[in-house]
């Protein structure tokens, strides 16, 4: 009875344990496409490198996955036995071997980084690599981007940005469709904004007139005289007293950081109603004296 019973506890032990080995076999990890997995690395060959990741057989890093930067060398990059979390980007082949990726883990997190930057509105440094019909081609920590020819302060010769480092604001940054565009007039313009304080004298040139107000061209942005901010008394017509090109001394009075509207006036520069119509070469030259006082009258 005693054998019987211990030949029967035996059986089912076995049993369970090769149904246990089998099961194990079969699971084999359940790896599949997108899963990050940590892995040590393996060996070397010419097109790439082996890692265990715990697999039936050893994954495979193709060359042009070890990295977002040129590697000549494996080692300098995936050191052998150093343990690193790889991307599955090939689910397993008819050999059970599975493809990975270090590339695509670095692409991720610089497009975690980008959006950091763009949340917060700061700028950043790009390498101009290339010219194009609409504009230049850039990289970043090894994305490729592009600035239209609109969003940067050089126009012509483009050819001699090649190589050249630029500060830029991000226009769109698409995770999904890989797009990233800059922009080096906005990064300057923000620059340019973040300069500026209320009650400052400002000097620039006029680059447009309209029936409500005078657009004066400061350093990287763009400033608006409105036309009751020219003087106490009423003006008639900005054409008659202002032409494009001409250079004008005004004091800002507003700041819209959304909108990095800057708000100028030379009325608060008169010594008397009407004196910007009339004298206004005198208000021009003698702009600094005027400003402290109009500055100490805003404070």
């Amino acid at each position: 009875m005693t054998s019987e019973s211990t030949r029967s506890q035996t059986s089912k032990t076995a049993f369970s344990m090769e149904d246990f080995a089998k099961a194990l076999e079969e699971y084999d990890y359940e790896f599949s496409q997108g899963q990050v997995v940590r892995g040590k690395v393996h060996s070397y060959e010419m097109e790439g490198v082996y890692v265990d990741i715990g697999g039936k057989s050893l994954a495979y890093v193709p060359g042009g996955e070890v990295s977002v930067a040129p590697v000549e060398d494996w080692s300098e990059v995936l050191p052998l036995q150093e343990e690193l979390e790889f991307l599955i980007i090939r689910e397993q082949n008819a050999e059970g071997q599975i493809t990975l990726s270090r590339r695509q883990l670095e692409i991720n997190k610089i497009w975690d980084q980008l959006a950091q930057v763009q949340d917060s509105g700061k700028s950043l440094q790009v390498q101009v690599t290339g010219v194009n019909k609409g504009g230049v081609t850039i990289d970043w920590q090894g994305l490729r981007g592009f600035i239209p020819r609109s969003h940067l302060n050089q126009r012509g010769n483009l050819e001699s940005l090649i190589g050249q480092s630029l500060t830029v604001s991000i226009l769109e940054a698409d995770r999904d469709r890989s797009k990233l565009v800059f922009s080096q007039r906005e990064a300057t313009r923000a620059a340019s904004f973040s300069m500026l304080e209320v009650g400052q004298l400002v000097e620039g040139t006029v680059s447009n007139i309209r029936p409500f107000g005078v657009f004066v061209e400061l350093e990287g942005i763009t400033g608006l005289l409105h036309i009751k901010q020219v003087s106490q008394n009423m003006v008639e017509s900005l054409t008659d007293m202002f032409e494009v090109g001409q250079s004008i001394k005004a004091i800002v009075i507003d700041l819209d950081e959304g909108t990095n509207r800057v708000s100028l006036s030379t009325k608060v520069l008169e010594n008397y109603p009407g004196e910007m119509v009339h004298k206004m070469a005198d208000v021009m030259e003698s702009a600094e004296a005027r400003s402290e006082r109009a500055r100490a009258k805003m404070i």
